[in-house]
């Protein structure tokens, strides 16, 4: 355990404020914490300048925030992970936590790169985080308890749903739901095309798409029907739905979206594996 792990408080520092980041943020604070014993470290002045603005925390650099925080939260890009490790190795001990929400970047990469007993959760959530729906799945590292899990468990709790895997099954996460919020707009940016096509304005054709889309969510969610059984209960014989089902699948849309899924996963693994 360093000095500064040593003296660290019981706050929250969150490094990295992207969107994650703020959603997070944002959710915390709603959740109860306070902008006092929560901190910020965003390497972009004018982004640090904007969330202490906002959310009237304190931005501090790396350093500082592991002394204020025994939580620290990474919520950077997959790419900045080594340098963000080489400034917070001198600074950080056993007594901290690691909740890492960097895409792909396993907690053995993150544990070999600190002191030994450094305790790493590695989270993946998603954009939905940012209305306080995010589906969220966490792993432990090595060094990380029950007790650590638990901790990032409620952290993230606050923006969404939780479930806890092990990490081998994380890039399959990354594919299916952190990257899965693209999927449904770049669907529903396609269906909102279809509508204009079909003489609709933009305005109306995007309110129907949307709240069709909000509905459909929702019964999936709740009526704890297969999908299969929901989409037939739509499918009359004969009629609209079964003709456009026999495009999408004339299409290969289904087929596109499994590669799709699979080639994110392959692309998780391949950040996690860099450096």
């Amino acid at each position: 355990m360093t000095e500064d792990s040593a003296g660290a408080g019981d706050g929250i520092a969150l490094i990295g404020g992207g969107k994650i980041g703020e959603a997070l943020l944002s959710g915390l604070l709603r959740g109860g914490r306070t902008p006092g014993d929560t901190v910020v470290s965003e390497k972009h002045p004018e982004r640090a300048a904007y969330l202490a603005e906002t959310y009237g925390v304190t931005t501090v650099d790396v350093a500082e925030a592991a002394a204020r925080a025994r939580t620290l939260v990474l919520a950077i890009k997959p790419q900045d992970i080594d340098t963000l490790l080489a400034q917070l190795a001198p600074v950080i001990g056993p007594d901290h936590l690691l909740v890492s929400v960097a895409a792909g970047i396993t907690t053995t990469r993150i544990e070999r790169a600190l002191a030994d007993g450094v305790p790493v959760v590695r989270c993946m959530p998603n954009t939905p985080a940012l209305v306080d729906q995010a589906m969220t799945a966490v792993s432990a590292g090595a060094h990380a308890t029950d007790e650590h899990v638990a901790t990032a468990e409620a952290m993230l709790g606050v923006v969404g749903r939780v479930v806890r895997v092990p990490e081998s099954q994380l890039d399959a996460v990354t594919a299916l739901s952190g990257s899965g919020p693209a999927y449904f707009f770049f669907l529903v940016e396609a269906m909102i095309d279809a509508g204009i096509l079909l003489g609709l304005p933009r305005t109306l054709a995007a309110e129907l798409i949307v709240q069709t889309a909000v509905g459909a969510a929702t019964m999936l969610r709740d009526s704890g029907e297969h999908p299969v059984q929901l989409r037939e209960a739509v499918t009359s014989p004969g009629g609209t739905t079964i003709s456009a089902i026999r495009e999408l699948e004339a299409h290969g849309v289904r087929a596109a979206l499994i590669a799709a899924i699979e080639a994110a996963a392959v692309r998780s693994a391949v950040l996690g594996a860099d450096g």
